[in-house]
């Protein structure tokens, strides 16, 4: 009995992981660094809490001919036809985007919304090739053209694709929709309970992207993580390593790589789907947060030119340093989430992205850990132009079902998503696997699992998990069983806020049982912008800033294991959880600048802080 039911769950499990799997293995990456048509604009939409376009009156999922399903284009030949559904104006929404924002109708919608629009194709030669991108959608997508699927994706905050078979284009008018879920569920990622708003759409870019038949599906170029650097740079000598994946076998055929600055050409043979190398070269800037060097880099294969601004750096660590390229560094961080409080919306665009770090480089910031999922790509970019280090995370996030075998795959996927679109991003030195997971056996061996999987995708970045405290009067032990396993040891410390007082911070003691750098992942108190009083009235930005200052007085304490700290937050955020009628009204405010845009009186205490930290440094 007890084999047949191993057997059976193994069956569940293998059916459950091919489901979320769909696009993983052929996830094409640099997409703007492609031939692309835009799919950003205007779609059509329905409102569908009962999946009426998707289940029949049984409940069960329609058959792909069946009229009455949304995905089929509606056909009144005939007067008498009954249509019960139809995509026309006024019901409109801008895609990318969230639907939250965009009408007051889905302000606190979860569940399913039909997207549709119609494409043109234009001529094609005849060995191309058409695949559709989702830059992301929250969470579950349905993709059918022409009344055809094309697949399926769960995931809110990654990248994914489907091949358009040639037998599926119409040169016009092609009949493209999505159905979108944003429920959340106990088995997914992340599960019921989150601290922010669970922004429901396609809300990052969609293309079609044009390839020859045989096509680099992604690549990899980093620094060799075996070669010392220091003797690197006296010696004036870098090994690069690299990768190419296509997305097909080829035999005997040359893909070229040029880096044309360090006039670096080189062509390697290639017999199968990928190859791996390595180029000796000189003259090499690192990239650095005072040197944010990038250099162009082109990948030539089947007749196809692919560009992107690719930096190298070295990130890694010495005992309880982080060293990047050889040198001692403090992450002078904060957090972000994905969201433009000012419009309630979630981020999506490079302006959006440019106007966030703006005021990050204000704030005198070097780092920034974007919460609690992989932001959107244009932050990448901007933290890779401007010097600004990343920590970008999943969302395993607090209680996740950590004993469902399922589950951990879906995280895996995540994982696996989230390392193969941003491997190339020199600014993004942390992988992290989770935030705030409650101690035990089980979960630890998730957790463990998937920082395994981390480390044999990429081995040139630090992985790690944002960690609870046990706080204690005596002495704060961070000894949870999750340090031994990641690269630094990260800790969410809210001393004066969720606990005690801020002035407690005076008499706190810290231990690590782990000889490995301590970052704290977060800390700060909330505070709603422009109510003042004196600073023992919680809620006022008098209270944010006293708490400010108490953590820093006690941050220039800390023991040498001390590397830098990520407060909580950069900008207030909506969330469902924060329903204080007077200061809260559906916000979490610990951001250092309000819903409006106005900067609190703590933003101004660590910006001096860590004016003080870069200084120093020099």
């Amino acid at each position: 009995m007890k084999q047949n039911t191993n057997l059976f769950l193994t069956l569940v499990l293998l059916v459950s992981t091919l489901q979320f799997s769909f696009a993983q293995n052929d996830l094409i990456t640099n997409i703007q660094g492609r031939k692309t048509i835009s799919l950003n604009g205007t779609w059509h939409y329905i409102i569908d809490p009962y999946e009426t376009g998707f289940y029949n009156y049984r409940y069960k999922e329609r058959n792909e001919d069946d009229k009455e399903a949304y995905w089929n284009k509606p056909n009144e030949e005939n007067k008498i036809d009954r249509v019960e559904h139809g995509y026309e104006a006024p019901y409109e929404i801008k895609v990318p985007g969230d639907w939250n924002s965009q009408k007051e109708v889905f302000k606190y919608y979860e569940g399913t919304v039909w997207y549709q629009r119609e494409f043109d194709v234009p001529q094609m030669d005849a060995t191309e090739r058409v695949f559709l991108h989702f830059g992301a959608v929250n969470y579950e997508a349905h993709v059918y053209l022409n009344g055809k699927k094309l697949g399926m994706h769960k995931g809110g905050f990654t990248a994914f694709n489907f091949e358009i078979p040639k037998a599926l284009l119409q040169k016009e008018g092609n009949f493209l929709v999505v159905k979108v879920d944003n429920k959340r569920y106990k088995d997914e990622i992340p599960t019921l309970n989150t601290d922010w708003w669970n922004y429901g759409g396609i809300t990052r870019d969609v293309n079609l992207v044009i390839t020859k038949d045989n096509f680099i599906t992604n690549y990899g170029l980093t620094l060799n993580q075996d070669q010392d650097i220091k003797t690197a740079l006296k010696n004036n000598k870098f090994q690069i390593d690299g990768s190419i994946k296509l997305n097909a076998v080829a035999t005997n055929t040359t893909v070229t790589v040029e880096i044309p600055e360090l006039k670096i050409k080189k062509n390697f043979t290639i017999n199968g789907d990928e190859v791996r190398f390595s180029i000796l070269a000189k003259n090499i800037h690192l990239w650095s947060p005072d040197n944010p060097k990038l250099y162009e880099v082109s990948f030539n294969f089947n007749g196809e030119k692919i560009k992107e601004k690719i930096g190298f750096r070295k990130i890694e660590t010495s005992g309880n340093k982080i060293l990047l390229n050889g040198t001692k560094i403090f992450l002078r961080g904060i957090c972000i989430h994905e969201e433009v409080p000012q419009e309630q919306r979630r981020a999506y665009s490079k302006e959006d992205a440019d106007k966030m770090f703006k005021e990050v480089k204000e704030l005198n910031a070097n780092m920034v850990r974007l919460a609690h999922y992989p932001h959107n790509e244009y932050m990448l970019k901007a933290a890779d132009s401007l010097g600004i280090m990343v920590w970008s995370e999943i969302p395993v996030y607090w209680a996740i079902d950590f004993g469902n075998e399922a589950v951990l795959q879906k995280a895996k996927v995540q994982l696996e998503e989230m390392i193969t679109r941003d491997r190339n991003k020199a600014s993004l030195i942390i992988w992290s696997v989770g935030n705030e997971t409650p101690v035990s056996p089980t979960r630890t061996n998730f957790m463990k699992s998937l920082i395994t999987r981390a480390k044999e995708l990429d081995k040139t970045r630090l992985v790690s998990a944002a960690l609870e405290v046990a706080y204690n009067k005596e002495v704060n032990t961070i000894d949870d069983p999750l340090g031994q396993y990641t690269d630094i040891v990260s800790v969410n410390e809210y001393l004066g806020w969720y606990g005690g007082h801020p002035n407690d911070t005076q008499t706190a003691h810290w231990k690590v049982v782990y000889d490995k750098p301590l970052f704290f992942s977060e800390t700060g108190a909330g505070a709603k912008g422009g109510y003042h009083a004196d600073k023992e009235t919680r809620w006022s930005e008098e209270y944010q800033e006293w708490f400010y200052e108490e953590q820093i007085k006690m941050m220039k304490k800390m023991p040498e294991n001390y590397c830098g700290l990520s407060p909580w937050i950069l900008r207030d955020f909506r969330s469902p959880k924060r329903n204080h009628p007077k200061y809260q009204e559906g916000w979490n405010r610990k951001g250092l600048i309000d819903d409006k845009g106005n900067k609190k009186k703590a933003f101004f205490v660590l910006q001096k802080y860590y004016k003080e930290m870069a200084e120093n440094k020099k």
